[in-house]
């Protein structure tokens, strides 16, 4: 099981990928995820140039020295979210699409299966794997702390970026309270799986851990907020900037980056 833990140490190996400036990551990653969403709906060279941007960031996976185990896991953890999307796809006839090519397959219920479809579907499986493996690289080879400040040097609103920091002081908190439930719960042989036991009883147990959670979330944000202002929160002093610079090493790679997707695009 891929802990918080785990996910936050892979941030602090050392590597050329780790090294380099948090904002020129963050750049990098929102231009991949611009550069294959942007990418036609339909195109028959979709699929090769989106594969080749794939190596590419394997190749980063790798330059990084990062856990393939864990790595794979986290992608596996968020595939199914766009699954449930592109397996609907071939049996949809979108408006964009003015032909259809029947797929010579006979299903139930009246269903048809196109060749567009399979395109389409195709295609958005290959932008959302592209995209959630740029964004776990970025997680993964970056702390917190560094993504929430290189989002804030960039010019992203100051408030979302305050809540984001707000999450991650207290998102490992929270999973800590989380685990100590559960092991509560199961020194008390309590099993979600358990067939003997009413699954009404099962379902109240776990609203009640929920709630749980809610109100120590509250009360733990009442203290907290309460603690910032005493310490002048709010007085325009709260915004700090890490010292880092923009390197000569960070430029080359983002040139780089940028003449490779350059040229996957127009010679692939």
């Amino acid at each position: 099981m891929v802990t918080l833990t785990d996910i936050e140490r892979e941030s602090y190996k050392n590597s050329p990928v780790h090294r380099l400036e948090p904002r020129i990551k963050l750049l990098f990653t929102l231009a991949i995820i611009i550069y294959a969403v942007s990418l036609p709906r339909i195109h028959e060279k979709n699929m090769v140039r989106l594969f080749a941007i794939e190596i590419y960031l394997l190749l980063l996976v790798l330059a990084a020295g990062l856990d393939l185990r864990y790595f794979f896991l986290r992608i596996l953890a968020i595939l199914p979210f766009g699954l449930a999307i592109v397996l609907i796809q071939p049996f949809l006839r979108p408006s964009f699409i003015e032909n259809y090519t029947p797929y010579p397959l006979d299903l139930p219920f009246g269903l048809s299966i196109t060749y567009e479809g399979l395109d389409f579907g195709s295609t958005l499986l290959a932008k959302f794997l592209v995209c959630i493996t740029v964004i776990i690289l970025f997680s993964s080879t970056t702390q917190l702390r560094d993504m929430v400040a290189a989002a804030d040097r960039i010019g992203i609103p100051r408030e979302f970026t305050l809540l984001l920091s707000m999450m991650i002081r207290y998102l490992f908190l929270f999973w800590a309270v989380l685990k100590r439930i559960r092991t509560a719960q199961q020194t008390r042989l309590f099993d979600i799986w358990n067939k003997n036991v009413p699954r009404k009883w099962v379902i109240e147990q776990i609203g009640n851990s929920i709630s749980s959670i809610f109100i120590r979330s509250y009360e733990q944000g009442e203290r907290t907020y309460i603690s910032m202002l005493c310490r002048g929160y709010g007085s325009g002093h709260e915004k700090t900037y890490y010292r880092a610079k923009i390197r000569a090493q960070d430029i080359f790679f983002l040139l780089l980056s940028a003449g490779c997707v350059l040229y996957i695009h127009i010679y692939v």
